[in-house]
């Protein structure tokens, strides 16, 4: 792979006619899902509403653009709103610019670096058991909006939620209006697919909640001024608050390279069986997230990454090239131009419903049931993953899951190696004491008897290191030549080593 492979290039697009129509109308649709759920990312991150669609935007025409995916789609996600809410909560909503600007770079080095390939050797436990615990996270930290309580920014989303259900039991006031709206979208969300599956059942449901508030006059929290212009400033930057979120950064780049790739490999699999769309390059959809990123923080958003639910949709809806993607950012573009008044008006609550439906679809019961069917270990590694992720952090759970599945796997590779000694074939004959039989099964490493010894390869002398311990080969003396006659009957040399592919089973016989 050249440099010129990490770069935008002619072949990136196809004008004609059919795939233009099924891009444009792609984009469209793509657009109108990911809407709310930009708004109700950055509301969620603790950025704000507008941080979310100007990732949106302006991180969505240059992933799309300089990525590897010819269909993902980039944008604000739930995964990076938890990453940044604490993140947020010790450093404040401007820094967030910043973090995405250090970590796009770190991102983007990643790629230049050709480190692209190595998500793949992620174990499918401990990916599954991360998106779990992602989703656990999302759902509980929209409780406080759903039940109209504020939760104290930093706290654990599973403290904070239990704390919130306490207060709305106990103080009233606007739950009843809140719980309302949430109740809203859910049912509009989960019914309107089995009425239709191309529906925008997200928008709908928050156009729905949206007039229902203004109608009734409802006392509910709304999303509030948003930009009417894309404005590109440069955040404030010392060396100081550089390392004051050094760990910051790690984690939001971490985050960023290994969602994005994710993501691009769901679109991989889905494509499978239709037109064909191109190659993904791993390496290359790292160079474009990190550029994205870094763009994004020069605008005011913030960290972008591949968006697995609007990569779905993407697809579902015929997208063939990277038009589509950057179609949708353009028509989140036209809304921040023509009616940001009224997506002003939209009910928090109302973003928090759509963000816990969303939630619940990240991860399917097939998918679960799956996983604790597949081994012990594999169940074990998952559950630890989503727990870990759920009540302590999003990387260090990843870590932790890493070493939880190398145990199991050197175990299991411990236990299906051992050796036994097998009886002499045939009578037995004047010399068989100096002859051992041993089989070897499992995983095994040879090294030839006198491989580290420094003396002549013909010496008589044996290393330690020995591959074979039977009494011939350890002797100090060399064993009395075989019998003649026992010899002829085995037609074996006086000291061989066998493998046998078919039973995996290495055979020395001295």
């Amino acid at each position: 792979m050249t440099a010129r492979d990490l770069l935008p290039g002619r072949g990136d697009y196809d004008l004609h006619g059919p795939v233009l129509r099924a891009d444009l109308l792609a984009g469209v649709t793509v657009g109108v899902v990911a809407l709310p759920l930009a708004l109700a990312f950055g509301v969620s991150s603790g950025a704000g509403p507008a941080a979310g669609l100007v990732t949106a935007v302006v991180a969505g025409i240059v992933a799309a653009v300089f990525g590897g995916s010819p269909v993902q789609v980039s944008g604000p996600t739930g995964a990076m709103a938890v990453v940044l809410a604490p993140i947020v909560a010790a450093h404040g909503p401007s820094s967030i610019a910043l973090v995405s600007i250090l970590g796009g770079l770190v991102v983007l080095v990643a790629g230049a670096a050709r480190l692209g390939r190595l998500v793949g050797y992620l174990p499918w436990p401990v990916v599954e058991g991360f998106t779990l615990g992602i989703a656990c996270i999302i759902f509980l930290q929209q409780v406080p909006a759903a039940v109209g309580a504020t939760a104290p920014p930093g706290k654990n989303p599973l403290l904070g939620a239990a704390n919130a259900v306490a207060h709305a039991v106990t103080g009233g006031g606007t739950a009843v209006w809140t719980i309302a709206t949430v109740a809203l979208i859910a049912a509009i969300m989960l019914a309107l697919p089995k009425l239709h599956r191309g529906l925008p059942a997200s928008l709908l449901a928050v156009a729905a909640a949206t007039i229902a508030a203004e109608l009734l006059h409802a006392p509910l929290p709304r999303i509030g001024g948003l930009p009417s212009t894309l404005t590109p400033a440069l955040p404030s930057f010392t060396l100081g608050a550089a390392g004051d979120l050094t760990g910051a950064v790690i984690a939001v780049a971490a985050l960023a390279a290994i969602e994005s790739l994710l993501s691009a490999r769901v679109a991989v699999t889905m494509t499978r069986g239709g037109p064909s769309v191109g190659p993904t390059r791993p390496d290359r959809e790292l160079v474009g997230q990190g550029l994205a990123s870094i763009a994004s923080g020069l605008f005011g958003g913030m960290p972008a990454t591949g968006a697995i639910a609007r990569t779905a949709v993407n697809v579902r809806s015929g997208a063939r090239t990277r038009l589509a993607a950057i179609t949708h950012a353009l028509v989140i573009l036209a809304v921040i131009y023509t009616a940001t008044g009224l997506v002003s008006r939209i009910p928090l609550a109302a973003l928090a419903g759509v963000l816990m439906i969303t939630s619940l679809r990240m991860v399917p019961l097939p998918t679960i049931r799956e996983v604790l069917r597949a081994s012990r270990s594999s169940a074990t590694t998952f559950a630890v993953t989503a727990l870990v992720t759920v009540a302590a952090d999003l990387i260090l759970a990843v870590e932790i899951g890493l070493l939880v599945a190398a145990f199991f796997a050197l175990r299991h590779l411990a236990g299906a190696a051992h050796a036994r000694h097998d009886p002499l074939p045939g009578p037995a004959t004047p010399g068989d004491e100096h002859i051992a039989v041993f089989g070897f099964e499992g995983a095994l490493f040879w090294a030839p008897p006198n491989a580290s010894s420094p003396t002549s390869p013909t010496s008589p002398t044996t290393s330690s290191s020995s591959s074979c311990a039977c009494p011939a080969c350890t002797s100090s003396t060399p064993p009395e030549p075989k019998h003649s006659a026992k010899q002829s009957k085995n037609s074996k040399p006086a000291a061989s080593r066998s493998w046998s592919r078919a039973s995996g089973r290495t055979t020395g016989t001295c």
